[in-house]
């Protein structure tokens, strides 16, 4: 293994919070190299790599860029319209955080004989005994622990998070006070990067119009026709707006049925489950999750934590049982663990 150093890689996005990351990390007397990675560039625009050079000859720290444009597109954009196909919702950010980003730094800084790695990600990370956490940032509105539920401790252990402590205003604010108005002044990234509004114009661009499905049947919960829609790829499960319906009450999409190319429509209260099955899943410590008398689990990056009760099937899959009925659980989503204390416990896809 290798010896720990003062040498931290950064992924530097050319924003705000990896900006303000690099500067709170040479402070604290890291000698920083940030890395800027090119995933994938909305309209062949460069303007952020340029950015992150820029920053990093004012702060006089080394920088590189990384072409990372083809794995990306195997890994992730080619996974991603796969789910929409088979009529689920991916969960972009979260495998390109786990299986790619954080990763790519690892490798990277083996590679250069570096032994921390960095990002601008809004959260915490914590030690117990000798096993590493991730837990809430101070500034609830960013927290970003949902997307980092697949981390393995060799990653952990390496882990630096200098935005975790902060709010996004005091990030602007410590950017300004230090002569970067520029970097204080950045907008917010929204969305997935690749297509950060519509996915359905994303995904009509990316498949040939003779492997799209066209024209299909709105249903009811009995089968009964209700309209005309798109295409199955185009709906997820719990939409409501966008449908193109006009019904005299509110309707959900309940599920999409590939084979049929039908998505069936019902009122919310038919979209509440108790269980929910995951696959390809990631567990600090098993017995903090698996029997544990009540974990906290999320499928939403925001404002929601339910209570449940975790087991491992025969099959190697987890059964997440509900304490109270959780509403649009949806095949392809993600689902993360935390205990009452907020420290992430892991997490996994569902089934």
């Amino acid at each position: 293994m290798m010896e720990e150093n003062k040498r931290v890689l950064l992924g530097m996005s050319g924003g705000t919070d990896s900006s303000v990351a690099a500067m709170r990390l040479l402070e604290a007397g890291y000698e920083v190299t940030g890395v800027t990675f090119r995933f994938y560039e909305l309209n062949d625009s460069t303007e952020y790599l340029e950015d992150a050079r820029h920053l990093a000859e004012r702060l006089g720290i080394r920088h590189i860029t990384y072409d990372a444009r083809e794995i990306f597109r195997k890994q992730i954009i080619e996974y991603f319209v796969h789910e929409y196909m088979v009529g689920h919702t991916p969960v972009p950010c979260t495998l390109c955080n786990n299986y790619l980003k954080w990763p790519l730094l690892s490798k990277i800084a083996d590679e250069m004989g570096i032994f921390y790695i960095a990002t601008g990600h809004y959260v915490r990370k914590v030690k117990v005994d000798d096993t590493c956490y991730i837990t809430y940032a101070a500034d609830s509105d960013k927290d970003q622990t949902f997307f980092l539920w697949g981390l393995k401790q060799d990653i952990l252990r390496r882990m630096l998070l200098p935005m975790g402590d902060i709010t996004k205003n005091e990030a602007r604010s410590y950017a300004a006070e230090r002569g970067f108005g520029q970097v204080a002044a950045k907008k917010d990234s929204i969305g997935v990067c690749f297509c950060p509004l519509d996915y359905r114009s994303f995904l009509k661009c990316e498949v040939p119009e003779t492997l799209l499905p066209g024209k299909g049947r709105f249903v009811d919960e009995k089968g009964d026709f209700l309209g005309w829609h798109e295409g199955y790829p185009f709906y997820t499960v719990g939409q409501r707006r966008g449908l193109g319906i006009h019904l005299n009450k509110a309707v959900f999409v309940k599920e999409t049925r590939v084979e049929s190319n039908e998505v069936v429509l019902a009122p919310l209260s038919s979209l509440y489950r108790q269980e929910m099955w995951l696959g390809d899943w990631n567990l600090v410590e098993n017995s903090r999750v698996l029997g544990a008398n009540e974990v906290i689990v999320k499928i939403r990056y925001r404002k929601q934590a339910n209570r449940c009760r975790v087991t491992l099937t025969v099959e190697g899959l987890l059964r997440v049982r509900l304490i109270e009925p959780l509403e649009s659980i949806a095949p392809g989503q993600a689902a993360a663990f935390y205990d009452k204390d907020g420290y992430l416990l892991g997490g996994g896809i569902i089934l």
